[in-house]
């Protein structure tokens, strides 16, 4: 049974290269596996690495892939953009399974909810693919169509069952210094279009070029559009100048609670003491006329406790407001009362002037999905209230001293591009948010570069505040002024920035990426490129 494999070594060089493993290697790169770790590699271009180069090795392997199927190999190519998009999302999303930690007895859910919803996110990339294989060469380059379609399919992921466009691969532009300006017009979705394009045409004008042929205009173009944006970016940074409030003064507070300890009741003295010490000290002499609590700050209703109210009258100074992250019952007088994460505006009585109810719930956090279904197989809401949250009205401003206008988020409402903004413009964007879930991850850093992104889209100043996390005080076009260090409990001061005019994004929204991916598909048709992955014929 052993004399067949010595034959077969007879004759055989072994100092030459075995060209059989390096074929076989091939296929595992080209193959399912490759896909997988592509897409995986794929997901360290984001924050806070700024890896973004990474892209322009991996996304070929996805172009490569889809142009060695054959035509309307719709199967294949479904399974090979899910694939791909698996291991990006499993990475990018990985960060949610640290929320598992804080409570042991969740922990066997951790797999189910990091490894579920990725795979849920990369369905869409799969089915972008599988509609790509469809489109025949005459028409356009299949991975062309496959990039393009997958931008759509971000487009949708941020809509779709209530949305969750988090990881949006044009996250990557944070990373890119002054090419985040291009968010100003084409938002976080343009900039998916043109990061994937990016990562492809370098190795297509290699291939032009190897086989000693004139490079199209159309690639030309294109390729050129990266160093133009860095370059406009940066005149943009230049032409734009951080302008100031003359009379307004924020206060960020990080009180940097431990997840496990913040819903205690027999913390809730100490959180809100802490709370307060953080407000009050040097309040005058800072010259702070506004103060910001992160999300649900304290573990229990405050607008409901006067004796809490009271306190936060006498801890501002005359003429401050409290901006506080909180939860808020609407009392019906029924045996079930909604329950709203809220943010709400106290001045220095201890009055309530105004509130916010934030819309857009977290799946899994907030409210359970498919709650008859899943509840029944032991699955849970991470917060721990008895039901779930319910959700507000929509955007929505709060009004204030001295600023005026305030659009407030909560949370993840800040990873969203579109519906943020209410019908009147305001004069700054307040973000609240927790953080404290996902520990030392990349989940708080990711967190902040989706705010950056809103501020540079939408021409507003963003001031976060996180129960711990990053807190920061950001310009209107995504410079971060000051900060806190993950981790640390602190209060910083900030001069509030102006705003700018509203930007073309801000005016006509994703409008203008139906423009930019039509511009790039008609560009690129007219190019007649030749495939990523094969070598120039002529």
């Amino acid at each position: 049974m052993l004399a067949a494999p010595r034959e077969a070594l007879q004759g055989t060089d072994m100092t030459q290269p075995n060209h059989s493993s390096l074929r076989i290697c091939w296929r595992a790169l080209m193959g399912l596996p490759g896909l997988l770790l592509a897409g995986a590699v794929s997901g360290l271009a984001l924050p806070p690495t700024g890896l973004w180069w990474l892209l322009g090795l991996t996304v070929p392997v996805l172009a490569f892939h889809l142009e060695r199927l054959p035509l309307r190999a719709g199967r294949r190519a479904f399974l090979a953009g899910a694939c791909f998009g698996f291991g990006y999302f499993a990475v990018a999303f990985h960060w949610i399974g640290y929320a598992f930690f804080v409570n042991q007895a969740d922990i066997w859910m951790m797999p189910f909810a990091v490894g579920g919803l990725a795979l849920f996110m990369a369905l869409y990339w799969g089915a972008a693919t599988g509609i790509a294989a469809r489109v025949p060469a005459a028409i356009m380059q299949r991975w062309l169509a496959a990039l393009l379609l997958i931008a759509v399919a971000e487009w949708l992921r941020g809509h779709l069952f209530t949305g969750f466009p988090w990881a949006v691969p044009g996250l990557v532009a944070e990373g890119m210094g002054p090419v985040a300006q291009v968010a100003s017009l084409v938002g976080m979705n343009g900039l998916t279009a043109l990061v994937l394009v990016w990562a492809v045409l370098p190795l297509v004008a290699w291939r032009q070029w190897s086989g000693q042929r004139q490079l199209p205009l159309a690639v030309l173009s294109v390729l050129m559009l990266l160093p133009l944006s860095a370059f406009w970016g940066q005149w943009r940074l230049g032409q734009v100048p951080t302008r100031y409030s003359e009379e307004a003064v924020v206060r960020l507070v990080q009180p940097n609670i431990a997840q496990d300890d913040k819903w205690r009741a027999d913390n809730s003295e100490a959180i809100f003491s802490s709370l307060l010490d953080l407000t009050a000290a040097g309040m005058p002499a800072a010259g702070v006329t506004h103060v910001v609590w992160p999300e649900s700050s304290v573990p229990f209703l405050l607008d409901e406790d006067p004796v809490a109210l009271a306190r936060i009258g006498d801890a501002l100074a005359t003429g401050r407001t409290l901006v506080a992250g909180a939860i808020r019952r609407e009392k019906t007088g029924e045996a079930s009362e909604p329950y709203f994460t809220s943010v709400l505006a106290i001045d220095d009585a201890g009055t309530v002037t105004g509130t916010y109810d934030k819309w857009r719930l977290v799946p899994g956090g907030e409210f359970l999905p498919f709650e008859g279904l899943l509840s029944r197989l032991g699955f849970r809401k991470v917060v721990s209230l008895p039901e779930s949250f319910t959700a507000g009205p929509g955007a929505a401003n709060l009004r204030l001293p001295v600023i005026g206008a305030v659009g407030a988020l909560v949370c993840y409402e800040v990873i969203f591009p579109h519906g943020l903004v209410a019908a009147e413009r305001p004069q700054m964007l307040i973000n609240v948010t927790n953080d404290g879930w996902f520990g030392q991850s990349t989940g708080p850093y990711q967190h902040l570069a989706q705010a950056r992104l809103r501020s540079i889209e939408q021409g507003l100043p963003v001031a976060r505040a996180a129960n711990t996390g990053i807190s920061a005080m950001i310009d209107p076009v995504g410079r971060i002024l000051i900060a806190t260090q993950l981790g640390t409990r602190n209060q910083i001061d900030s001069k509030v920035p102006l705003p700018l005019a509203a930007t073309p994004y801000a005016r006509w929204g994703d409008g203008l990426l139906v423009l930019l991916l039509a511009a790039l598909a008609l560009l690129l048709r007219a190019a007649k490129l030749p495939d990523p992955g094969k070598g120039d014929a002529g």
